[in-house]
């Protein structure tokens, strides 16, 4: 399960607890703190902690005024302008802390990005629990032909029933032998440090990711992405639906400007131009390689 009992005990009595504070607030970030929100088959995500909101954003670009020295349209405003110009600094003045439980494997993803600060469960000193991840059938895809870090058509029949049965009783025998390596009756008992390795990479970790809100929405346009793996992308969806509640001026203006729209080259702007104007211009007259204009059709068309 998601949740053991004494997390949610812990949250139950986080929820139950109030502190006055002079510090701003989002109450759309209030709603979410300390809950916990459900991920793929055991995993989630919730806030531990975070700092600032849209106005620390502009008061921080603004630098000398006060809060609340400027009215919420012009906030809007330089907050758009900031996201379609690339300012990077005053979005670094929001901070959030996640609690998140995930798999190995999309965790050595995630963990690439690193613009953040991180402390995860240590497998060291704690005894893993028994939850490891088994896609939905939907989600047990074929190699893609085309791209080969994707995926294609989702296996069917026999095919995957047999892949289940793989993954299942691989990781089930893999917890076998790591509870009885640990244990200690009639034996020593293997150090926990070396028995974790014979685990596989789709058993449950947890860490606490804190990181800024410029790094975090890095992390969210490339993670929330369609073409991004799915089981990443999951997690990233539910992220995004707490940044969309703690800052939604800075998030409406990351949809408009970084997830909704596309960067050309000065090769791709030039021939929209001459298209602008007319002309018809095909792959061999672009200037651009079959991949370049095969991403640039899709942006024109709507798929990329």
């Amino acid at each position: 399960m998601p949740l053991s009992p004494e997390q949610q005990a812990e949250i139950d009595a986080q929820r139950s607890e109030t502190q006055p504070t002079l510090r701003a607030v989002s109450a759309g970030m209030e709603a979410h703190l300390y809950t916990a929100k459900p991920v793929l088959d055991h995993g989630f995500v919730r806030v531990i902690d975070y700092m600032g909101d849209d106005a620390a954003i502009c008061q921080a670009a603004r630098v000398s005024y006060g809060r609340g020295t400027k009215s919420v349209s012009n906030d809007e405003g330089l907050i758009r302008y900031l996201m379609r110009h690339w300012h990077s600094t005053p979005f670094e003045m929001c901070e959030i802390k996640l609690h998140v439980k995930l798999p190995i494997f999309v965790a050595r993803q995630w963990i690439r990005h690193r613009t953040a600060n991180v402390n995860e469960y240590s497998a060291r000193y704690s005894i893993l629990d028994r939850e490891f991840y088994i896609p939905a059938p939907e989600h047990l895809a074929a190699q893609s032909v085309t791209n080969n870090q994707g995926r294609g058509e989702a296996l069917e029949g026999a095919e995957a029933d047999r892949v289940l049965r793989y993954l299942r009783d691989d990781a089930m025998r893999a917890f076998d032998h790591y509870e009885e390596m640990i244990s200690t009756e009639d034996q020593q008992g293997l150090a926990r440090e070396l028995a974790r390795m014979n685990l596989p990479a789709n058993t449950y970790t947890q860490w606490y990711w804190k990181v800024d809100l410029h790094n975090l929405l890095h992390f969210l346009r490339l993670r929330a992405d369609s073409h991004a793996q799915y089981e990443i992308r999951v997690y990233a969806d539910a992220i995004c639906e707490m940044v969309a509640d703690w800052v939604p001026f800075a998030y409406k203006a990351f949809e408009d400007y970084r997830m909704g729209g596309a960067q050309l080259s000065s090769t791709a702007l030039d021939c929209v131009r001459r298209m602008l104007k007319g002309e018809e211009v095909s792959q061999e007259t672009s200037g651009m390689s079959k991949g370049e204009w095969r991403e640039f059709k899709a942006v024109l068309d709507g798929e990329g």
